[in-house]
């Protein structure tokens, strides 16, 4: 369990140019150095399948790393029913038994800098079927200079970052002057339960990074996300008599045109969300999983399909989620029968969207940190996706930072990290641990 943060303000500058040209090309030598064996980390890392509920062998993995680092380590399973007590908690649909999260904190021995929380998440989407990939998916090979394996991005090459940025720091002769919280999350894919339990325990600190796979840039917002079953009944008979019956998958076809409805109207209002106006899209109502009826050769009684459906920042997920069951109540009266029901439950996230604002320390020294290892400016962008950092903006008011190597293909087939971009972006990570925490020289 964490203690008293003991941060400080009396730093003048925490910036990249605290650091002269010597130190920084040590550091950036450094990142260059261990290179090799970041990525094959990054490799064993992949070829553990951290599906939901199966992340103990990456968790494991991620504490022997930490020991050796000889970080403070945390690691305590989830409680769903703590969870539940926030407001920004998703549905739980499933058991947490096993299920944990892992904190390695470093200490310095003198406190002068900022504190940071390094998070990601370990757990990872379905793989799908093998044969739509080009190699296994948990091969881990590398091909072309991309890093290829469910998960590479999104998210195991950041959490090999957070570790080998802070490895570079100090094989280029410093140590951190603050307080650091490595984070290795679960839930991020299906609730944000992981980063909200690492909240309540009393994890915080100055400022969080989070290296999500974000092409190089800053996200300056990101949509909320709401999961949800719903639910559709009709009236199973033998298909001689099928118009005497009702087709409840029919009737789900219906359902989800009228979910589409309310999907264009928030799309239309764009123009009324700053960071979201030039998107075309932004709003997206996707049904990922369908199921229904028990027999060929009976009119389906049910169908059940889970929807994901998003919401701009500054709509409260209580608001979105009154929107969509008043949809769902139009679409049942619209079937025509009393045969026919519609009904939602929530099973999984229920998270609000946020924006970054401009102008904090920790982005004007990623912005320079930045500069230094692509020798490019740091952009900014808004993605309909959803990210942890939520629960850091919305709920403790930190600045969060998602920052992250260029990748393709997450949540596809031959899912892919660029090995150039995470040189870079470990580079500058780096960097700013040593810019934003301050550093010391190693005794």
């Amino acid at each position: 369990m964490p203690s008293a943060d003991p941060t400080s303000s009396t730093l003048a500058d925490t910036g990249a140019a605290a650091l002269d040209e010597t130190a920084r090309r040590a550091i950036l030598d450094a990142v260059d150095a261990a290179f090799d064996r970041q990525l094959a980390f990054t490799q064993e890392l992949i070829r553990e399948p951290s599906l939901r509920g199966r992340e103990a062998g990456a968790q494991d993995l991620m504490e022997r790393a930490m020991a050796e680092r000889g970080l403070d380590l945390d690691r305590w399973q989830l409680d769903p029913e703590e969870i539940g007590t926030h407001v920004g908690a998703g549905a739980v649909a499933i058991s947490y038994e096993g299920m944990t999260n892992l904190v390695g904190s470093y200490e310095p021995a003198e406190t002068f800098g900022r504190s940071l929380i390094l998070n990601g998440h370990v757990d990872v989407v379905p793989d799908g079927p093998h044969e739509q990939w080009a190699r296994n998916p948990w091969d881990a090979h590398i091909e072309d200079g991309w890093l290829y394996g469910r998960g590479s991005g999104d998210m195991k090459a950041g959490l090999g970052a957070m570790l080998f940025a802070f490895d570079a720091v100090r094989a280029a002769g410093f140590d951190p002057a603050a307080r650091i919280h490595f984070q290795s999350v679960v839930e991020e894919e299906s609730t944000g339960n992981g980063t909200l339990a690492a909240i309540q325990r009393g994890y915080t600190a100055d400022a969080v990074l989070i290296p999500e796979p974000e092409e190089d840039m800053l996200v300056r917002a990101n949509v909320g996300v709401i999961w949800a079953k719903v639910r559709v009944g009709g009236t199973p008979t033998h298909v001689r008599e099928m118009t005497s019956g009702f087709n409840a998958i029919d009737a789900a076809i219906a359902v989800v045109a009228q979910l589409r409805v309310l999907e264009a109207e928030w799309n239309a209002e764009r123009a009324r969300h700053p960071h979201f106006e030039h998107l075309d899209h932004p709003i997206n109502f996707n049904i990922g999983q369908i199921s229904g009826g028990d027999w060929p050769s009976s009119v389906p009684a049910w169908c059940e399909f889970e929807l994901r459906a998003a919401l701009y920042p500054g709509m409260t997920a209580d608001e979105a989620w009154a929107r969509i069951l008043e949809q769902l109540a139009i679409a049942e009266a619209a079937l025509g029968t009393a045969d026919a029901t519609v009904t939602a439950e929530k099973t999984g996230f229920y998270a609000e969207g946020y924006v970054l604002e401009e102008g904090s320390d920790a982005e004007r020294l990623l912005g320079e940190t930045h500069e230094a290892a692509f020798g490019s400016p740091l952009d900014s962008f808004t993605t309909p996706g959803y990210i942890d950092s939520r629960l850091f903006v919305l709920y403790e008011g930190l600045p969060t930072l998602v920052y992250g190597p260029k990748t393709e293909q997450i949540h596809g087939y031959d899912e892919r990290t660029s090995i150039d971009s995470l040189r870079r972006v470990t580079k500058s990570i780096a960097l700013f641990i040593a810019g934003w925490c301050g550093v010391t020289p190693r005794g």
